[in-house]
């Protein structure tokens, strides 16, 4: 009886020896069936992931399908990497789904993730891939394709100093001639001849010939050149023509043409490639007939900061409508800020367009107003002062030279300040004649004018102002009549040094520096002091007194003589706006001074800078 108990537990404990073993064989089980569809999907990724495109469709239930689709992908997508991981697998008798973290590097900081459910089944050879096109993204459908597509970013806009928007992102129509498909359809010459008489208006210059010869002598379409969008949706039926290719482009355009035009185009070609900012991307699902049925990822771009211009729209409006009142004459009008030579305005009419940016560019004699540099030089030197008593002849007999005044008027005796009010050119050209043969250069330069700029934006010319060691021709540049030359902006610069005591460096595009190159030099306080009022004088009782009601206006006429008549010039400052206005062979140069005018008159009264 003692042995009973001991025979009880030996049959209790054998049936639960046969549950542990029982339980351990379908734990092993259970994890042999979870290793086959997982090898079998990180088998298959991994190889589509190494590009062994038919090694792993062998993996799928077909084969030629898989390999075709993923071939396709990768062309398309032109991956840096893939790197897709099975997540836990789900089995269900012969039957298995896995999900998939997809991450895609497309190149240059795409990345690219989503998840996707794979199924697979088993059949006497294993476990394989049940393909279908959603195994590679789960809303790929069987005839589409995936596309990787850059997007540019809204490009960054111009503005002026005022707030205002000046040049924006706009479209152009590129228009190029395909002969091949022009043979194709019809002839050559037939679609050339159309496309000249279509497009010459508005792309002058071309020549059917010409088009003819190099577009049958390459292999790709020939440019012919870019019209504004309006301009070929009005065209579009006429130049439904074989041959004629088109596509559109994205372009910085002005706002409004008549705003600095020319300007405008130049700080374009400058900046235009700054604009466009970091692209963005977007994947898309693509029919058959390529036109976007989903898409899948969408990352936009990161746009430039837009450029600010020192130009105002308030000057630069009242300095062209200014410039604009003259007819059949290059006239224009530079204005900076006196205390900044940051540039306002440059306002050409037509006519001085047609020339290209002369305002900053062109160099002319500067006449009388370049006696606001030889009286520097004169005070610099310690051989005058305003209130000193001058001689003011009709003409005076320098060397060979005899210098006379306009119309050979005369003054007698009187102070300088009379001289330079009145324009006495028999009084600057004896004080110009005293001087050494650096003088005038380096008052010019200590104004500046004389040294080379390189204005981010602009093609810019401020003068000349020669050392002359010549007696005679030191005497005809005392009155800007010798060698000496300037541009409206380097007049502009040397109003903007009276008015604020020093030169200035000129500035266009916010936050581009000017590189100047050349010698530098200094004047004394004192020397403006004494220059400012001879200014003012010339407004209150001198040759410029049209402006007398125009404000407290500080300026400098001129009149420079040249083959076929003679240039009129304006220069000064009121505020802290400097300005200078030339009028091309604009003769008297009230005709300048009526110029400034309107200009300052258009200005609102408490307009700053």
């Amino acid at each position: 009886m003692s042995h009973r108990p001991c025979n009880r537990r030996s049959r209790v404990v054998v049936p639960c020896l046969l549950v542990v073993v029982t339980l351990l064989l379908s734990i092993t089980a259970c994890g042999t069936q979870d290793d086959g569809p997982r090898s079998t999907a990180e088998s298959f990724f991994n190889r589509f992931a190494a590009q062994n495109f038919a090694d792993a469709a062998r993996s799928t239930t077909d084969p030629t399908s898989a390999e075709a689709r993923l071939r396709s992908t990768w062309n398309s997508l032109s991956p840096k990497s893939l790197h897709a991981a099975p997540g836990r697998v789900d089995i269900n008798g012969d039957v298995a789904t896995v999900p998939v973290s997809y991450t895609w590097d497309l190149g240059r900081g795409r990345i690219w993730k989503y998840t996707a459910t794979v199924a697979l089944g088993r059949s006497d050879t294993g476990w394989s891939i049940r393909w279908k096109s959603s195994v590679v993204h789960p809303k790929l459908g069987t005839d589409q394709q995936l596309s990787l597509d850059q997007t540019d970013p809204p490009r960054a806009a111009v503005n002026e100093s005022d707030g205002s928007e000046v040049m924006v992102d706009g479209t152009v129509v590129a228009v190029s001639f395909d002969a091949s498909k022009a043979a194709e359809s019809g002839t050559v010459s037939d679609s050339v001849q159309r496309l000249v008489q279509v497009l010459s208006p508005l792309i002058p210059g071309l020549n059917a010939q010409v088009i003819a010869e190099k577009s049958t002598a390459q292999d790709d379409p020939l440019p012919i050149g870019r019209i504004a969008q309006a301009d070929f949706d009005r065209l579009r039926d006429q130049l439904a023509v074989p041959g004629i290719v088109s596509s559109e482009q994205a372009v910085l355009m002005p706002r409004d043409e008549n705003f600095a035009p020319s300007v405008l185009a130049s700080v374009r070609n400058t900046v235009a490639d700054e604009l466009t900012g970091d692209s963005g991307w977007r994947v898309t699902v693509r029919n058959p007939n390529g036109l976007v049925a989903d898409v899948l990822a969408d990352e936009s771009g990161k746009p430039a900061p837009a450029v600010l211009l020192t130009l105002s729209r308030t000057v630069q409006d009242a300095a062209q409508r200014a410039v604009n009142a003259v007819a059949g004459k290059q006239a224009m009008l530079v204005a900076v800020q006196a205390s900044t030579g940051k540039i306002l305005a440059i306002a050409q009419n037509r006519d001085a367009d047609r020339s290209g940016l002369i305002a900053t560019s062109g160099l002319y004699p500067p006449g009388s107003t370049f006696k606001m540099v030889t009286s520097a030089a004169a005070f610099h030197d310690k051989l005058s002062n305003p209130q000193a008593i001058v001689p003011c002849p009709g003409e005076i007999q320098i060397g060979e030279r005899l210098i006379p005044n306009y119309d050979s008027f005369a003054l007698g005796a009187v102070p300088l300040r009379t001289a330079f009010a009145q324009s006495c050119n028999t009084t600057f050209a004896y004080l110009a004649s005293q001087m050494g043969a650096t003088a005038l250069t380096y008052a010019a330069t200590a104004m500046g004018l004389g040294p080379k700029y390189t204005v981010p934006g602009l093609d810019v010319k401020s003068g000349s102002v020669p050392v002359e060691p010549e007696l005679v021709q030191r005497s005809e540049d005392g009155f800007g009549q010798g060698k000496v030359l300037a541009s409206p902006l380097g007049m502009a610069l040397v109003a903007a040094a009276a008015g604020s005591g020093h030169a200035q460096v000129p500035s266009l595009i916010v936050g581009r520096e000017t590189k100047v190159v050349g010698p530098t030099a200094t004047l004394e306080d004192d020397v403006y002091q004494q220059l400012r009022p001879m200014m003012r004088a010339v407004v209150t009782e001198g040759t410029a007194t049209p402006l007398a009601g125009s404000g407290e206006v500080f300026g400098k006429t001129g009149e420079a003589e040249v083959a076929g008549g003679s240039h009129a010039w304006f220069a000064g400052y009121r505020g802290d706006i400097a300005f200078a206005t030339l009028i091309v062979l604009g003769g008297d140069s009230t005709n300048s001074v009526l110029v400034t005018r309107d200009f300052l008159n258009m200005l609102p009264g408490d307009y700053r800078p």
